[in-house]
């Protein structure tokens, strides 16, 4: 293999690992990860808990990870039961950490892959486009909160947008963890009352998230944090 190659393969396997388990877990697990399976193993998964709780804390993480750096269907079922199987606290704070860590290893591979080609062509384009871009970068901290405190943004949109424009890792990785506690929150809540909603076999209603009581304090933190960086943004007299 000839340097070159090896460079581009170093370059873009992690971004092309990505991509594929993507797509081929999007085929093969898409039906599994649900809250009906869950329900259906349901006492297996706590006597598993109960028998092993250092690796069901391990395969826990483990799978979430997963479901996050490859984008698959399922990360709202995942929350939901860590806050089954661990508690309000305890899996608060597993769901963050897997959910970050899966964050950053989309940024990443797509950073490594893409980011610096992108910057690129953006800095040739030149104008406003760039412009917009340098300004941003200056915000990225407040721009990134606002964007992961308001869930009506995709979660893995905010990955790559923030890799392709350049945004610095530890800024990243800071909003990200900071940033997504709301809504892990609410979520693991969720979870912990899973039981008596599984005794009804009935299905866990993720809509609360979207309710006023909910969704209206994020807005208003999110508008809090970001509107006054967008102004400061776009009133910019090189912008």
């Amino acid at each position: 293999m000839s340097r070159k190659s090896f460079h581009r393969l170093k370059q873009f396997g992690p971004l092309l690992l990505l991509i594929a388990g993507a797509l081929i877990g999007a085929m093969l697990l898409g039906d599994y990860i649900t809250f009906e399976t869950v329900q259906r193993n349901r006492q297996n998964l706590i006597t598993f808990r109960d028998e092993n709780f250092g690796w069901t804390v391990v395969g826990f993480l483990s799978i979430y990870i997963l479901i996050v750096s490859f984008s698959l269907p399922g990360a709202s079922v995942t929350s939901i039961t860590g806050g089954f199987l661990f508690g309000l606290v305890l899996g608060t704070v597993l769901n963050v950490l897997a959910a970050s860590i899966g964050a950053i290893a989309i940024f990443l591979a797509v950073k490594i892959g893409l980011g610096k080609f992108v910057t690129q062509k953006i800095d040739q384009f030149g104008g406003r486009i760039t412009v917009l871009r340098e300004r941003l970068l200056e915000n990225e901290i407040s721009v990134l909160l606002m964007l992961r405190l308001l869930p009506i943004v995709p979660f893995f949109a905010v990955n790559i947008i923030a890799a392709l424009v350049g945004v610095r890792l530890k800024n990243f990785a800071f909003t990200t963890i900071l940033g997504i506690i709301p809504g892990a929150l609410v979520f693991t809540w969720i979870g912990v009352g899973i039981g008596d909603v599984f005794d009804q076999s009935a299905t866990p209603d993720i809509s609360l998230i979207w309710s006023p009581q909910v969704l209206g304090p994020l807005v208003g933190l999110a508008l809090l944090l970001g509107v006054p960086t967008l102004i400061r943004i776009f009133r910019s007299k090189e912008y």
